[in-house]
């Protein structure tokens, strides 16, 4: 990875004075615990201003090197990662003072064991040592170093809290013993900070916001597949399930340069997206992008993935020309009537719209309670509230399964398409939701992806208008094909579910308002048709999609 340009010189001059300053302040706590004395003691404690205004001082210098024009997004993370770092510093200076605070009460000096805390502060002091070498030289393997010490000072804790706490069993004196404890905590909480460093350091290097274990996941996921070189992490996406979505450069064995989507987050989401996307490879080759590599570690795991070239289908849709929005709808609607036709069985499909929105109805409530009233009564008459109304159409969804099955995405949202208008072809990503299911279920999670896109003007508005319409007429077409004479039904209630269940993720109010407004029309006007008479229900589509 190329060198970064210069630092200004406040933050140079007052970072390398910050790294002596506490080696200082390390050195006299060492010397404390090693035959505690109220002098080195005041002495330390007479050394709180120095370090914290040295901190500040970077502090200030990176905040207003951050706010200048011309730095880009590499030099902001820089100036963020060393930030953090000075932050950091400044934190390990107050928890030393912290320590020696707490065993200065002690009464009985011999219960402290005192002498146990200088090896690992003697480890805090080293590894602070290496922290400027680190920034200088970019220097990943040495940041790692950096925030292994956390391990170390940890397994410290164990031992001496087990040894305290044996102790206190069999002394009247816990009171001393409680003072202990609490010195151990702040030097066990050194760890947490030399750790916090090492993730400023090894952010800076790759190119994003990392935490400690993901960058040991990253380099795991990544052997066999890259040389043992630094890598560059570009962000991607934070999926609401807590994945992290990140894209990655690096040089494959050869020497090769590679692009691939690194994807990480609890364990159970990420081996449903790799079963996902093997099921697609299986079900419907070319669709579903390759993966490369796949690793688990206690309850997190991660899949490095092919990049696949190409747009999102939201950024067409916002800011592609007619022509290019056109080319990729056809794209769209021929892989998607082709993979419905490919997959179809005639086991029959349950959608469960209205099961899904009556889970998700807290969610919504929590975020707009002012939007989702109770039953009321208006002039007389008593209107009910919108959870009876689901509880209603789930009654009457439960006797209408689709006729067929069809392999769908499960989450069809307009950012997990792909759209490649060099080679013309659809890819999907996000795949952990991909089953066997009543394709309604991903009309209608497309159509409502569009109308949510919070985009006021009334030329696009129109644009989404349309293309949610399209799919559905697609759609439409496929039923008929079909004989599928309950799609419409089906559909207004799929509809229904997304519109209401969508809300949980926009905060405009007055944009919720419209869609949880829809929903109740849906579900009333569907709720209107006698029992058996579904197959001639018509919805107003259009009317739904146009503001």
């Amino acid at each position: 990875m190329p060198r970064s340009a210069a630092l200004p010189d406040p933050i140079t001059e007052n970072m390398s004075l910050l790294l002596a300053e506490l080696d200082g302040q390390l050195s006299r706590l060492i010397t404390y615990f090693g035959a505690p004395q109220g002098a080195v003691a005041a002495q330390l404690m007479q050394r709180a201003g120095y370090s914290s205004n040295l901190a500040g001082r970077v502090r200030k210098a990176c905040l207003a090197a951050m706010l200048r024009k011309k730095t880009d997004e590499a030099r902001r993370l820089r100036l963020q990662g060393i930030e953090t770092v000075a932050r950091n510093l400044d934190l390990l200076s107050r928890l030393g003072r912290r320590a020696v605070d707490q065993a200065e009460r002690a009464q009985r000096v011999k219960l402290l064991r005192a002498g146990t805390f200088v090896p690992p502060l003697t480890l805090v002091r080293k590894t602070v040592a290496r922290i400027q070498d680190a920034l200088d030289g970019q220097d990943s393997r040495l940041a790692v170093k950096i925030g292994q010490a956390r391990g170390e000072i940890a397994q410290f804790h164990d031992q001496l809290f087990r040894t305290y706490t044996r102790d206190m069993a069999e002394t009247k004196h816990t009171e001393d013993l409680a003072y202990a404890l609490l010195a151990l905590n702040e030097v066990t909480r050194m760890g947490e900070a030399l750790e916090a460093i090492s993730e400023a350091i090894l952010s800076i290097n790759i190119g994003q916001t990392v935490q400690f274990e993901r960058y040991f996941t990253l380099r795991s996921v990544l052997a066999g597949v890259s040389r043992d070189e630094d890598i560059s992490l570009k962000p991607l996406a934070e999926t609401r399930s807590g994945s992290a979505i990140s894209g990655v450069e690096m040089r494959d064995r050869k020497g090769r340069s590679v692009a691939a989507v690194f994807k990480d987050g609890d364990k159970r989401k990420v081996k449903e997206e790799r079963v996902g996307v093997k099921s697609w490879n299986s079900v419907y080759p070319g669709l579903a992008p390759e993966i490369l590599s796949y690793e688990k570690n206690g309850q997190s795991a991660a899949l490095l993935i092919e990049h696949l070239e190409g747009e999102t289908f939201e950024d067409i849709v916002l800011g592609g020309s007619d022509a290019a929005l056109e080319r990729a709808q056809k794209a769209l609607h021929r892989t998607v009537r082709d993979i419905w036709r490919t997959t179809l069985t005639p086991e029959p499909a349950h959608m469960g719209a209205m099961d899904q929105l009556a889970k998700r109805m807290k969610d919504v409530t929590r975020l707009h309670p002012r939007l989702v009233p109770g039953p009321q009564s208006i002039n007389g008459a008593m209107v009910p509230g919108l959870a009876t109304l689901i509880e209603r159409a789930a009654a009457r969804e439960a006797g209408l399964p689709a006729p067929f099955s069809v392999y769908i995405h499960g989450d069809f949202n307009l950012d997990n398409v792909i759209y490649d208008p060099v080679a013309g072809k659809i890819r999907f990503i996000d795949l952990h939701r991909s089953r066997y299911m009543d394709y309604v279920q991903d009309v209608s999670v497309f159509m409502v992806s569009n109308y949510r896109l919070q985009v006021l003007d009334a030329a696009t508005r129109a644009r989404i208008a349309g293309v949610a319409t399209a799919m559905q007429e697609m759609a439409a077409k496929f039923a008929r094909r079909q004989k599928d004479s309950t799609y419409s039904y089906r559909l207004a209630l799929g509809l229904a579910r997304s519109f209401a269940s969508s809300t949980r993720f926009v905060v405009d109010e007055d944009h919720a308002r419209r869609m949880l407004l829809r929903a109740r029309y849906i579900l009333d006007i569907a709720l209107a048709v006698p029992e058996g008479r579904e197959a001639r229900f018509k919805l107003p589509v259009k009317d739904l999609f146009h503001d």
